[in-house]
């Protein structure tokens, strides 16, 4: 292993250091406020000097996205083990915690999972949804006939989608034949996906269009359905 010299120990450091207080600035005062100006304040350097180190305010969110999604995954990872071998109840921990870190979470939340297309670093998001793939590939490829309730309407072709889950799993080592990425079983993933997405965006941002005092048991509920789907109790 390469030890690192002192130069290169000491940009490291200062990185770290940056991208705590742009991090700090997004918790506490939204996307907005982290500007390489107020970080550089906090800082006590110039503003042209972070740009050593990041070439834009965009690539520094980049980062922070890319970090948060690091420790989203790792966060979603406690979850999986203690929730036991049944798949059902390793789905529904992640999906739990989930909602629980978005809404612990709202402004990280925001700027991972509302950000425009392109202002997230490719394959940021991939951590997070490698918990999910952990989970659902190997029960695809032990069960790889099981199908999900037909959706009542004839689907959209889904061919391009099924090669980008199929690679996905194969990335991770989880081998899924094919015959278990059929379209039904796409579609399904993606509405689940759609669903408990849709489902934590409008809590976390306030957008239920009605009092919302029982915010655990409609989570819970629409777990459940999206369960009986597939034939699941």
């Amino acid at each position: 292993m390469t030890e690192l010299t002192r130069r290169e120990r000491m940009r490291a450091e200062t990185e770290q250091e940056i991208r705590q207080h742009a991090r700090a600035l997004l918790v506490e005062h939204g996307r907005e406020a982290v500007t390489l100006r107020a970080i550089a304040r906090e800082l006590g350097i110039t503003a042209p000097a972070l740009y050593r180190y990041y070439d834009s305010r965009e690539e520094l969110l980049r980062q922070l996205c890319d970090d948060i999604c690091t420790d989203l995954a790792a966060e979603l990872h406690t979850h999986v083990g203690p929730a036991g071998e049944e798949f059902m109840d390793k789905v529904f921990a992640v999906c739990r915690a989930f909602r629980r870190w978005a809404l612990a979470h709202p402004e990280e939340f925001t700027l991972v999972f509302a950000s425009p297309a392109g202002q997230v670093r490719d394959g940021a998001q991939d951590r997070f949804a490698e918990v999910f793939l952990g989970i659902v590939g190997p029960f695809m490829a032990a069960q790889p006939t099981t199908a999900p309730t037909e959706p009542g309407f004839t689907l959209p072709d889904l061919s391009a989608q099924q090669e980008v889950l199929a690679t996905a799993f194969s990335d991770q080592g989880i081998e899924v034949p094919p015959e278990a990425l059929g379209p039904h079983a796409v579609y399904f993933l993606l509405r689940w996906w759609v669903r408990l997405y849709g489902h934590v965006a409008l809590e976390v941002f306030g957008r239920f269009p009605f009092d919302l005092k029982h915010a655990d048991q409609l989570f819970d509920s629409m777990l459940h359905e999206l369960a009986h789907e597939i034939g699941l109790p």
